[in-house]
């Protein structure tokens, strides 16, 4: 996620099991553990300049890299593989691997065997980290956010991303397509209006969606592609940042530019809150689909005009659940839920601030 920086952040992303964030800055590179929060590593701007896009692999020393901002070292058409554990002093012996196009990358996906580069209207897969090869190229929609999510588990290679149809979500198992071939990849018509937000659970049995308009995301099975629930996030349209699901698939939370993060309840969708027309029995078709979707369980709200990406924390105990969300103005939050709705805030932080160091 990306956007104007405040305190001189560009962009914000978890790791693929969201137990740390990598913050692209101004200033170069910031990670951070999650639970505890503390910064684990910095890259500062010495070695790679101003920061567009950072993406990590897992909790491992392998960083990529896209340059961005006011002051870059490295081109925006370029995606460098940073590898912290090798020694030496000078940047140039850390950069293990480059993969460089003729049009800005817009995001970037790792799992443990492949990279996946987005551009605006295509999509690079290669063989990754060892003697990397293209696998695979596909054409897009134009996709100006960059919007992809890749499957990090072991028995499921899947890659979501808009299809060419306005609102429809692409499907590709990358491990029974044959390299170098189109096979057909499968469609989804998620939405009628152009595709906002994309996420797939852990395990790439659901994918999540929601359109410019913000009102609804919807979800579906990636084998059967039916839709499994609709769940709205408001009335008025929005921008949304960050759909996550819970590490069991059993919670869904959503981030947008109202500042309110939602919570959605998955496993158990009768904890979700339903429209109070729903108990009055029949109605118009207008009405009906504004009816049958569900509201979520609980909400909290961050500072509206900065953007933020959300997740599930560890879970303490078995009733309770919490959700972080981490803000480009600099700000940490989390706030524990109860599956009758109860919210409250359990932690406040400002993570840029933790490890202010002179020589950063």
């Amino acid at each position: 996620m990306t956007q104007q920086p405040l305190r001189g952040v560009t962009s914000l992303r978890f790791n693929q099991d969201q137990s740390c964030f990598c913050c692209a800055m101004e200033t170069g590179v910031r990670i951070y553990n999650v639970e505890p929060l503390m910064e684990k590593g910095h890259l500062d701007h010495e070695q790679v300049g101003s920061m567009g896009l950072v993406e990590m692999l897992h909790r491992s020393n392998l960083l990529a890299l896209v340059g961005g901002g006011s002051s870059p070292k490295f081109s925006e058409i370029s995606v460098l593989i940073w590898d912290d554990a090798r020694e030496g002093k000078d940047s140039k012996e850390k950069l293990v691997l480059e993969f460089t196009f003729t049009k800005p990358v817009l995001s970037v996906r790792m799992r443990h065997d492949k990279i996946v580069i987005v551009l605006r209207n295509r999509i690079y897969v290669y063989s990754f980290p060892d003697n990397p090869r293209k696998l695979f190229e596909f054409d897009t929609r134009d996709n100006p956010k960059g919007l992809c999510d890749l499957c990090p588990s072991l028995e499921k290679q899947l890659l979501v991303f808009p299809g060419h149809k306005c609102g429809s979500l692409q499907l590709v198992d990358l491990s029974s397509t044959k390299p170098g071939t189109s096979s057909a990849p499968f469609t989804i018509n998620a939405h009628q209006s152009d595709i906002a937000c994309v996420s797939l659970n852990q395990p790439g049995t659901v994918v999540a969606s929601a359109s410019q308009k913000g009102t609804l995301i919807r979800l579906f099975d990636t084998q059967s592609k039916e839709k499994l629930v609709e769940l709205r996030r408001g009335t008025d349209p929005a921008t949304l940042y960050c759909i996550n699901f819970s590490h069991d698939s059993s919670f869904l939370c959503a981030s947008s530019d109202k500042g309110t993060v939602h919570i959605f309840a998955l496993k158990d969708t009768r904890l979700n809150r339903r429209s109070a027309l729903a108990r009055v029995g029949k109605v118009g078709p207008m009405i009906g689909q504004y009816v049958d979707s569900q509201w979520s369980l609980a909400s909290f709200t961050v500072p509206a005009e900065s953007a933020c990406i959300c997740a599930f924390g560890r879970n303490t105990s078995k009733n309770v659940n919490s959700v972080i969300a981490i803000c480009v103005d600099g700000t940490f939050h989390k706030y524990v839920f109860t599956p009758d709705g109860n919210c409250n805030r359990e932690a406040f932080d400002v993570y840029l601030d933790i490890c202010d160091d002179d020589d950063f």
